[in-house]
């Protein structure tokens, strides 16, 4: 099982002056022509590569990640001998087997050539912590009204939006690691989402649906004219069958995204969430952020859990709040915090639940209760909003979406298969209790959402 690792870079909000956008603009095209043409960058002597930035574990020069590889040692097994950890792989740098004896005799770790991404989970480690200038982590700001915004994958999402150039997979993994979690959820919802519907995509029928109510109220406000300032629209309330018209003032009402289970997306500073913003920049957000470990106390270097439910708010600007609640899912829906809920304006993410691990808890610490147990997803499907869920891998999700499917199938509509994620952070990263399983955040995605329309049964002769 694999355990989420909370080791977020984080660093200061950082102002682009013009002058700056403008070389990053010029870098970007010419490295945008560099990558198109299969050229290799330039480099100076603060530019990590691999030989500058390998390093055994056990001896790196960092002592965090000396300590972890004692960690490895102290709770993994040897697949081989299934004895304590003991040998660094010399090809990997990390701790991987009992002894040399060991890890000559795995045949699957060397055909398999494992050690070659395991190779990478540590040098992306070494050039985190190695004092390099970090130039990537200086985001654009405002886009331009007259520039469109390509979001069918990284390179072309940094292109269009004017992002420095990454010339490296060492700025590509720092980069894409935090920005994984705003771009999952703008790629899902944005009109231009790299994601089709079936059969030349992932998304079914229930999922266009759901994506088109949300996507109205996204793209409402681009019109120039601005006397029609209320949507009027016709939907069916889940309580009662007659179809009810309903009066929304799009100006007095922000998308609500609720990312259920946060714990690492937490600590992303606010100008990472304002990426997301940037893509709809006449939109107004509330990122609510639920769960025990919603909000992570920087001074006091622990989680924080309020004991009067009352949350905790983090104003980024005008157009973005993000509202942190210390407590579970299912609790502030049997008080009703958050009704009304409404397809149109609410959207539901859960990042790495792990659905179908029944010792993985929704706070991530003890296992006593998990999603399935405390009425989680069942207040979820119950408030017939889209949900989409990422894993580690294809089968993490895999068996997440299935176990769903077997407990409420009745009850609930797939909304997206799961398909790899356009926007997965290309970053590895290590299990401790397993060093030889690699995983990337945000490998997979898929959708799902309460039912709406239920099948009556015809008594009539």
């Amino acid at each position: 099982m694999i355990i989420l690792q909370r080791n977020l870079l984080q660093r200061p909000l950082t102002t682009i002056s013009r002058p700056r956008y403008q070389v990053h603009q010029t870098r970007n095209i010419i490295g945008f022509v560099r990558n198109a043409l299969g050229l290799e960058p330039p480099t100076t002597e603060t530019d990590p590569t691999v030989e500058n930035r390998f390093h055994p574990w056990d001896q790196s020069p960092y002592p965090q990640i000396r300590e972890r590889a004692a960690r490895i040692m102290e709770l993994a097994k040897c697949p081989v001998t299934g004895k304590d950890i003991r040998y660094v792989c010399p090809l990997s740098g990390i701790p991987t087997h009992h002894s040399r004896e060991a890890w000559e005799a795995d045949t699957n770790y060397h055909n398999k050539k494992t050690y070659e991404i395991l190779k990478k989970v540590n040098i992306y480690e070494h050039d985190l912590r190695s004092g390099r200038p970090f130039p990537e982590f200086e985001f654009p700001t405002q886009q331009g009204r007259d520039r469109t915004i390509n979001i069918s994958n990284w390179d072309l999402f940094f292109y269009t939006r004017g992002f420095y150039s990454m010339d490296t997979e060492f700025q590509l993994a720092c980069v894409t690691k935090m920005l994984s979690y705003p771009l999952t959820i703008a790629s899902i919802l944005s009109q231009f989402s790299p994601y089709f519907l079936n059969p030349k995509g992932p998304i079914t029928l229930e999922g266009l649906k759901s994506l088109a109510a949300i996507r109205y109220t996204l793209y409402s406000n681009q019109s120039n004219d601005t006397s029609n300032d209320s949507l009027t629209r016709s939907m069916t309330s889940h309580r009662s069958l007659p179809t009810i018209r309903e009066q929304v003032n799009l100006k007095n009402r922000p998308i609500r995204l609720f990312i259920l289970g946060a714990r690492a997306e937490t600590q992303l500073p606010g100008y990472v969430w304002k990426q997301l913003q940037y893509l709809f920049p006449l939109q107004h957000f509330e990122i609510y952020f639920i769960g025990p470990q919603s909000f992570y106390d920087k001074q006091k270097h622990q989680y924080i859990k309020r004991r009067d439910s009352k949350p905790i708010v983090e104003k980024v600007d005008e157009t973005l709040k993000l509202i942190h609640y210390t407590d579970y899912f299912n609790v502030f829906h049997q008080m009703k915090e958050f009704y009304p809920y409404d397809p149109f304006f609410d959207c539901f993410f859960t990042f790495h639940p792990g659905f179908a691990s029944p010792s993985l808890s929704n706070d991530g610490l003890s296992g006593e209760e998990t999603w399935l147990d405390n009425g989680t997803v069942d207040a979820l499907l119950d408030t017939k909003c889209a949900i989409f869920t990422t894993g580690f891998n294809k089968a993490d999700i895999t068996q997440d979406i299935k176990l769903l499917t077997k407990q409420y199938g009745d009850k609930m509509d797939i909304l997206m298969d799961p398909v790899e994620n356009m926007f997965k952070s290309t970053k590895w990263e290590l299990n401790d209790l397993n060093p030889q399983e690699v995983y990337q955040f945000n490998m997979y995605v898929a959708g799902f959402r309460g039912k709406r329309y239920h099948t009556t049964k015809n008594t009539r002769l």
